[in-house]
């Protein structure tokens, strides 16, 4: 059996070049929004013909304006989260991706979001207020930290895990 998420969350991160410390990119929901003035990483729906990974990119390049260009790697964090869905009454799952950015990458808010802003790993669970997103940003943290255990959550551009190609 197989399920598939409606949703995606992922998180944009940096390395800080001079001090090395990852940064997270949080976004408020604008208050014309369910959760208004929620901060959040970026979140979207999954559409029905879109393979959930390219959800993610576009998710990113939507609210953010991050694209190809401005991203250094893309990794799907292994981690599958339940949701309640209050309109449907009923729990939806949401897939969690990271995608790591140039340091100097330039970010352009969405109409979405009425606010953003660069926070240290440390800081995110007191903004960011979703318990998951402890376990998501220890993660991402991880990824940045260790090149040989990221190779095994890297996407290629499609999507793709790297690691599942045999080594030429």
């Amino acid at each position: 059996m197989s399920l598939r998420p409606g949703i995606v969350e992922c998180w944009v991160f940096r390395v800080h070049p001079r001090r090395g410390n990852v940064e997270l990119l949080l976004i408020r929901r604008a208050p014309h929004r369910t959760f208004p003035g929620l901060w959040q990483c970026v979140t979207g729906r999954v559409e029905a013909d879109e393979r959930v990974p390219m959800t993610a990119l576009r998710e990113v390049a939507e609210e953010t304006g991050l694209g190809p260009a401005d991203i250094e790697a893309f990794y799907d964090l292994d981690q599958i989260l339940p949701l309640y869905n209050e309109t449907a009454d009923a729990v939806g799952l949401s897939m969690v991706f990271a995608v790591r950015v140039r340091s100097e990458a330039v970010v352009a808010m969405s109409h979405e979001h009425d606010a953003m802003r660069w926070a240290a790993s440390a800081e995110v669970p007191d903004l960011a207020i979703w318990p998951a997103y402890t376990e998501s940003v220890r993660r991402v943290v991880m990824l940045a930290g260790d090149p040989a255990r990221a190779r095994w959550f890297a996407l290629d551009p499609e999507g793709h895990r790297i690691a599942r190609e045999p080594i030429a």
